[in-house]
C-alpha cells in the first residue's frame, strides 16, 4: 500500500474539516476524490502533506508514519502537491518556476532529466521557458503547477482541481497528460469537481461529503452509481 489514511480528523478553530477519514491509494493507481465545494477535499491533501496537523488519525506512506512530520520532510519523502489556484510565482520565469519543485534534490543530471520529462509532457512550457509565469495563460499556468510538482520526482502526485477554470480543450488535454504521467510510473491522487472526467481516467474513486466519505468503489461503479450521478454528473 503506497498511501494509507486512517481515521483522520482535522479541525480549523472549533470547526471540524476532516471527520475519521479513512483512504488508501496503491501503488499505481489514479484514484480520485470526488465532492462539492468544502467537502474537506483540499484539507485532505493539504493534511497528508503536512501543512496541517490532524487532531486525530494517522497518515502512513509506503509503510512510514508521516502524519507528525514536516511538509519539507514528506516531500523529500516522495509526496508532492500540484494546488487549487496553481499557484505559480508569478514574477518569477517558467524555468525558475520548474526550479522550485527541484529544491529538495542535489543530483544536477537527475535534475536535468525531470526537466526533460516536464518539456517532453509540456512542450509549451519549453517554448515559454524564459517568460514570466504571471504573464501565462490559465492553461499554460496550470501546465506550470503540475510540472513544478513532477519536478521533485513524487512517488505519488496530489492533483488539487487541475482542470478548475479551464476551457473545455484544454481540460480534456490536463486529464490526458495526467494518464500519461501515471503511465509513465507515477501515483495520482486527483481530486476534481469534473466528477466524470476524473472518473473516466481514474481506477478509484471516493465520494467525500461535509468531512466523511460516504461511497467508496471502482471508477467505472461509480460512474453508474445512481447517487453519484445525481449529486456529482448533473443526471
Amino acid at each position: 500500500m503506497m498511501l494509507t489514511v486512517s481515521n483522520l480528523s482535522t479541525f480549523y478553530g472549533n470547526i471540524q474539516a476532516l471527520k475519521g477519514i479513512d483512504l488508501e491509494i496503491n501503488q499505481g493507481e489514479i484514484v480520485a476524490l470526488i465532492g462539492s465545494n468544502g467537502a474537506g477535499k483540499t484539507t485532505l491533501l493539504k493534511t497528508i502533506t503536512g501543512l496541517i496537523k490532524p487532531k486525530t488519525g494517522s497518515v502512513k506512506f509506503v509503510d512510514k508514519e508521516i502524519t507528525t512530520m514536516d511538509a519539507s520532510d514528506i516531500v523529500k519523502l516522495g509526496i508532492s502537491l500540484s494546488p487549487e489556484g496553481r499557484q505559480v510565482f508569478p514574477k518569477m520565469t517558467v524555468v525558475e518556476n520548474l526550479e522550485m519543485g527541484a529544491f529538495i534534490r542535489k543530483d544536477n543530471k537527475e535534475i536535468k532529466e525531470s526537466f526533460e520529462r516536464v518539456y517532453q509532457l509540456f512542450p509549451r512550457l519549453y517554448e515559454r521557458k524564459s517568460q514570466e509565469a504571471g504573464t501565462l495563460s490559465g492553461g499554460e499556468q496550470q501546465m506550470v503547477a503540475i510540472g513544478r510538482a513532477l519536478m521533485s520526482k513524487p512517488k505519488l502526485l496530489l492533483l488539487d482541481e487541475p482542470s478548475l477554470g479551464l476551457a473545455p480543450m484544454l481540460v480534456e488535454m490536463i486529464f490526458e497528460l495526467v494518464k500519461e504521467i501515471n503511465l509513465q510510473g507515477t501515483t495520482i491522487l486527483l481530486i476534481e469537481q469534473n466528477a466524470r472526467m476524473a472518473l473516466m481516467i481514474a481506477n478509484r474513486g471516493y465520494v467525500i461529503e461535509t468531512g466523511k466519505i460516504v461511497l467508496e468503489d471502482s471508477a467505472d461503479q461509480l460512474l453508474v452509481s445512481d447517487e453519484v450521478r445525481k449529486a456529482y454528473l448533473g443526471e
